[in-house]
């Protein structure tokens, strides 16, 4: 099913809800609206999943840490949701080992993790229902200090007691995982437009009637429901004010980062490494294609902005620290390829503890119009739970009557589904046709507008940043665009990659 992108067409519909926002959550809600048999209108001011989604850590939690903190509650949230991305995409989401070096203090002690990786076997024990052979989750362990320098060659060997090894689940892929699920929304009668910035609410008798929102030519269209809800990310609270009127705490921001290095991965798993000193972080390397990706950083910030970067003293500190947690790395700035970086919600102002959990609001129970609703999520894992339990709460005689499984399995059965996803190292040969043929038919199916959407957000070109800027002039040539325009699109795409640049801005 492609993404039709026709605005008179769009507009001249009826909709059940609107939401305002394409990233995750926005996507989730349009999938889990349409398998109710809800007619949805997804719209996004940029490209679906360009912001916070596209800059994750791309990790499926199982919620171990919870279970430590004894939250039964969200632990079990995370164990479902992570259950239902492996039952759901078995083509996209893959089990990650992960091993954490343990130094015999606080909650990092072999005994404390022994029996939470006890408890979490004893109460997941079903989590592996309905997932194929090559998708299943091993049981966690704790291993011997020998083992953990066979795993992690470069970890630290002072006071190493041995090591927790459990496993969750990655999206090497999430940029191809998010378009599926919008595809999928749409196969159910959903309509999806990016670059369609909402810019108000159309309300009679304090009642939402629909949306205002203009296309990049700031042409305005008109789109009409009783229900509007604003799933804007970082964007939530000023679409809220916009809207109605401000909620605080409904998006509280702080920045986080994730550093793609210039080095091969240390280990097949992932690695939770810190250094031995008071109140020191705790640093995740991802093996991500083969290369490290480490995360996460983070930093205050009250104002959100369309392209937010940590500035080049607060990467230099991250990169000191991270040297430091892990004796003879030596990473240097020159190494860096690539930032991820976005907005995530804190507890509170001047504070970089993540909430918690969503912020559901009902603007009607603040005096505001009946019909509008705002909602801020945390994590990836819980987006789908989050979606489901909202659209409960505003259409509670609409249950899910589609199959998630049966709709991607079947998805995932053609080679389309798997298009755009490329090797590492991989550029196009000259006499081969086959990428260009695939490449005009994701412009053709996915709403491409922008070369950086082909490279960004419809591949896997673009996790390469040295290759994405090596071929951008030849994937240029695939779009009828003049030479003015070919320029700009380069340069746009150029300009995401800053990082690449001896000297990013501060």
């Amino acid at each position: 099913m492609k993404i039709t992108r026709n605005l008179s067409e769009a507009a001249a519909r009826e909709y059940d809800l609107v939401i305002v926002g394409g990233g995750i959550y926005g996507a989730m809600l349009a999938y889990e609206a349409s398998r109710r048999g809800l007619l949805a209108l997804l719209l996004e001011q940029n490209d679906f999943g360009g912001a916070t989604s596209f800059n994750s850590m791309k990790t499926i939690h199982g919620g171990l840490r919870h279970l430590q903190n004894l939250n039964l509650n969200l632990y079990f949230q995370f164990v479902k949701e992570r259950q239902w991305f492996l039952n759901t995409f078995p083509g996209f989401v893959k089990p990650l080992p992960v091993l954490m070096p343990l130094y015999g203090t606080g909650l990092r002690r072999p005994s404390i993790l022994r029996l939470a990786l006890q408890l979490d076997k004893l109460l997941a024990g079903k989590w592996n229902n309905g997932v194929s052979a090559k998708r299943r989750l091993p049981f966690g362990e704790i291993v011997s200090a020998q083992r953990v320098k066979e795993i992690f060659p470069r970890v630290n060997p002072r006071g190493l007691k041995g090591g927790a090894v459990w496993y969750d689940a990655c999206v090497p892929d999430l940029q191809r995982l998010l378009i599926e699920i919008v595809r999928g929304a749409c196969s159910m009668g959903a309509t999806a437009l990016n670059y369609m910035k909402a810019v108000n609410i159309l309300r009679e008798n304090n009642r939402v009637t629909g949306v205002t929102a203009r296309d990049e030519t700031h042409k305005s269209f008109e789109f009409h429901s009783n229900i509007v809800v604003n799933a804007g990310g970082p964007w939530a609270r000023k679409n809220a004010a916009l809207f109605d009127q401000d909620f605080p705490w409904l998006f509280r921001s702080s920045l986080a980062w994730n550093v793609l290095f210039d080095r091969p991965a240390l280990s097949e798993y992932a690695l939770a490494a810190v250094s031995q000193e008071a109140g020191a972080q705790v640093y995740f390397l991802h093996p991500w294609k083969g290369r490290l990706l480490v995360g996460t950083g983070h930093a205050l910030r009250s104002e959100v902005l369309e392209n937010p970067q940590p500035t080049s003293g607060e990467l230099a500190a991250f990169i000191e620290d991270l040297n430091r947690a892990i004796p003879g790395l030596n990473l240097e700035r020159k190494e860096v390829l690539h930032v991820f970086s976005g907005f995530l919600p804190v507890k509170q102002e001047r504070s970089v503890r993540l909430s918690k959990s969503e912020v559901v609001i009902d603007h009607s129970k603040h005096n505001g119009p009946q019909g509008l609703f705002s909602i801020s999520g945390v994590k990836l894992t819980t987006a789908r739970l989050v979606a489901e339990k909202l659209l409960t709460q505003i259409f509670p005689a609409h249950s899910s009557s589609l199959s998630s499984t049966h709709l991607f399995t079947n998805a995932q059965s053609n080679e389309y589904s798997y298009s755009g996803i490329f090797d590492y190292a991989w550029l196009p040969e000259e006499h081969d046709s086959g990428w260009r043929e695939q490449m005009l038919r994701i412009i053709e199916e996915e709403v491409v507008c922008h070369l950086d959407d082909l490279v960004l957000r419809r591949t896997s070109i673009g996790d390469n940043p040295v290759r994405s800027l090596q071929i951008a002039p030849m994937l240029g040539t695939l779009f009828e665009w003049d030479e003015q325009r070919y320029r700009q699109e380069i340069s746009r795409l150029k300009n995401h990659f800053q990082w690449l640049k001896p000297d990013p801005p501060d």
